[in-house]
C-alpha cells in the first residue's frame, strides 16, 4: 500500500492529464506493451481482478505531474472501471501500486535508471522491467525485483514472478511478420505463453488436419463400399 501526505481536495482522473503528453520515438514502445496486455487479455480472459495500462499517467499526488511508463500492470482492482475505462490511475481512488511496471528504452532515454526507477520505489512496484533495444553488449532486457525498499537486478531469462503467477522474458520469435526479440509472459516452467496470432494459426492446423482425417476416412469407406458391391453385398 502506497503512502503519501495527500492534500484535503483530491481530483478525479477527469479533471486531470491522462499523460504528459510526450510522443513515443521509438515504436517498440508501443507494440511491445500491447503484446504483452494481447497474451493476457487470452490468459486472463475469466478474471475481471486485473488491470494493464498503457501510456497512461500514475499519479502519486494530484499537485505533481504524473510518471508515465510504457505499460504496468496491476493485480486485485476493477479491470473496467465503468464504461468510459481509466483516464489515467490514480493512487488515492485505486489504493493499489502497479505490481509491475515496464519500460522501453527510446532513443532519447528518460530517466528509466535513475529518476522513474526511485519514484517506482517509491510507490511501492514490485517488478520493474527496463527493456532496452539499443544495448549490445549488456542484457537489452533487466527486470528488478523492490527488496526491503531497494530495487535488485534479477538473474536469469525468463523470471518468474510468483506474486503474478506469471514469467517474463525475452525471445527472438516472429510478431507481425518481424523475427525479432520481444518480450513475452512464460508459464512456471519456462514455456512460453502463445500470442493471439499464434494461438489463431494453432487453431487452423487443427481445423485443416481435423478436415484431412475426415477426408481419409471418406476415401477409405469408399473403398470398403467399392469392394462390398463387388462382393455383390449393398453397403447400404
Amino acid at each position: 500500500m502506497y503512502q503519501y501526505e495527500l492534500p484535503r481536495y483530491l481530483p478525479t482522473a477527469d479533471e486531470l492529464p491522462c499523460s504528459d503528453d510526450t510522443p513515443v520515438d521509438n515504436e517498440l514502445q508501443e507494440i511491445i506493451p500491447s503484446l504483452l496486455k494481447s497474451i493476457l487479455r487470452i490468459l486472463w480472459d475469466e478474471r475481471l481482478d486485473w488491470f494493464f495500462g498503457i501510456d497512461m499517467g500514475i499519479y502519486s499526488h494530484p499537485e505533481r505531474p504524473p510518471i508515465v511508463p510504457d505499460g504496468f500492470l496491476c493485480l486485485n482492482v476493477e479491470r473496467h472501471y465503468d464504461e468510459d475505462l481509466r483516464l489515467s490511475y490514480l493512487l488515492w481512488e485505486e489504493e493499489i501500486p502497479p505490481i509491475l511496471v515496464l519500460e522501453v528504452v527510446s532513443n532519447k532515454p528518460g530517466g528509466e535508471y535513475t529518476t522513474k526507477l526511485d519514484e517506482y520505489a517509491r510507490m511501492g512496484v514490485l517488478y520493474y522491467v527496463i527493456y532496452n533495444p539499443k544495448r549490445r553488449r549488456k542484457p537489452r532486457l533487466e527486470i528488478y525485483k523492490l527488496i526491503q525498499g531497494k530495487y535488485e537486478l534479477q538473474d536469469g531469462n525468463p523470471i518468474w514472478m510468483p506474486e503474478i503467477s506469471l514469467g517474463i522474458g525475452s525471445e527472438r520469435a516472429s510478431f507481425d511478420r518481424l523475427t525479432r526479440e520481444w518480450l513475452y509472459w512464460y508459464d512456471d516452467n519456462n514455456r512460453r505463453y502463445p500470442t493471439p496470432d499464434e494461438q489463431i494459426e494453432r487453431a487452423d492446423r487443427l481445423i485443416e488436419q481435423e478436415r484431412q482425417q475426415t477426408e481419409l476416412e471418406r476415401q477409405r469407406a469408399d473403398r470398403l463400399a467399392a469392394k462390398l458391391r463387388a462382393l455383390g453385398i449393398e453397403p447400404d
